[in-house]
């Protein structure tokens, strides 16, 4: 996979024990990589992170402190940095907005002024997400030469992750000889081993346990569904472009599914449900704070430069996310790497390029 671009090389995973960084952890440590990990302790019980017991070496640290990430970074020494620690989520955004920034922005700068000084280092993929744009509210996806910004702190952080990250590349990460940097923008990552806070499916599986009906907010929001190993495909396909000095590639990039995948949320719960009958929802009647309805991505340009597509579909996105699930909930099993594998035979298959 990937060349073996990854196989032997010492690779930096900021936010590792997040549900994407454990992930990437898993599918790196697969490739034959030495993965160090950067992050806050995990939380909560169960998490994916210790449900994988992955063998890498673990520092918990906030990325907001300066001197103790540099010190983490100077020693991992990597050729490689994927940059996922983040306050991930729109709703406690608003609850502690400073953090959110000082998280999003400072942390990002935090973390590439210490890989300024790295003498090993090739790239850098710093990792933000599809809410970096100013919504319009459009019916077509949002391109990488799209304004960016954001109504709420959490995708306004973000937008500001990617101004630092650009502002770095220019003025830092900008000779021949030093590490290629890009960013990479997803849409609304599913899978298994995801127990965050205020996210769709966590909600779902949390009131399935306590035998609940979930609350949902906003059932005819429209998101641009994929799954995790999809979007990890395409952070990984960059990072095999950086690393083989391929200059054009340090830049920003979407990684979205294809448009079938542009779906509501009462579509993702009504296709949940075929799979997992007792899957039950109500409308919540409190009142939220603003997010977007309508949000979509043209990763045209991924497709085109990076040759890089989606492996599953929406359906079966949503079918292996709810077969995770069940397991783990029927017979607490952990089913990660059996559905790693599943999804690198379909992209062989499929005759992906990285594969």
């Amino acid at each position: 996979m990937f060349n073996n671009t990854y196989r032997g090389r010492k690779v930096l995973v900021t936010g590792h024990t997040g549900f994407k960084g454990s992930w990437l952890a898993l599918w790196l440590q697969n490739l034959g990589a030495h993965v160090t990990g950067v992050a806050l302790a995990p939380e909560g019980d169960p998490n994916h992170w210790a449900l994988l017991k992955l063998d890498h070496e673990s520092h918990f640290i906030d990325i907001r402190d300066e001197t103790a990430l540099r010190l983490a970074v100077t020693r991992a020494n990597p050729e490689i940095v994927f940059h996922l620690a983040a306050q991930p989520l729109v709703r406690r955004s608003y609850i502690q907005p400073v953090e959110t920034f000082a998280t999003n922005v400072m942390g990002t700068a935090n973390l590439l002024d210490a890989c300024r000084s790295l003498t090993d280092l090739s790239a850098i993929v710093v990792v933000t997400t599809d809410k970096c744009y100013e919504n319009k509210e459009w019916t077509w996806g949002y391109r990488e030469v799209d304004p960016l910004g954001g109504h709420d702190p959490y995708s306004s952080s973000k937008a500001g992750t990617e101004i630092v990250a650009a502002s770095f590349r220019r003025s830092f990460f900008n000779t021949p000889k030093s590490a290629l940097l890009a960013t990479a923008r997803a849409g609304n990552v599913i899978g298994g081993g995801d127990w965050s806070e205020d996210r769709l499916i966590p909600d779902l599986v949390r009131a399935l346990s306590g035998k609940q009906a979930l609350e949902i907010r906003s059932p005819r929001s429209t998101r641009p569904w994929q799954h995790v190993l999809d979007c990890l495909s395409g952070y990984l396909t960059l990072g095999q472009a950086l690393i083989e000095r391929d200059g054009s590639a340090a830049d920003a990039w979407n990684f979205g599914p294809d448009r079938e995948g542009n779906r509501s949320v009462e579509e993702l719960l009504a296709t949940l449900a075929r799979d997992w009958p007792d899957v039950n929802w109500r409308l919540s009647q409190d009142t939220h704070p603003h997010e977007a309805q309508l949000l979509q991505l043209d990763s045209s340009k991924s497709r085109q430069l990076l040759k890089w597509r989606p492996v599953w579909s929406f359906g079966e996105a949503v079918n292996v996310t709810a077969r995770w699930y069940r397991t783990w909930l029927e017979d607490g099993r952990v089913s990660s790497e059996e559905q790693l594998n599943a999804y690198h035979v379909t992209a062989k298959q499929r005759d992906l390029a990285w594969a």
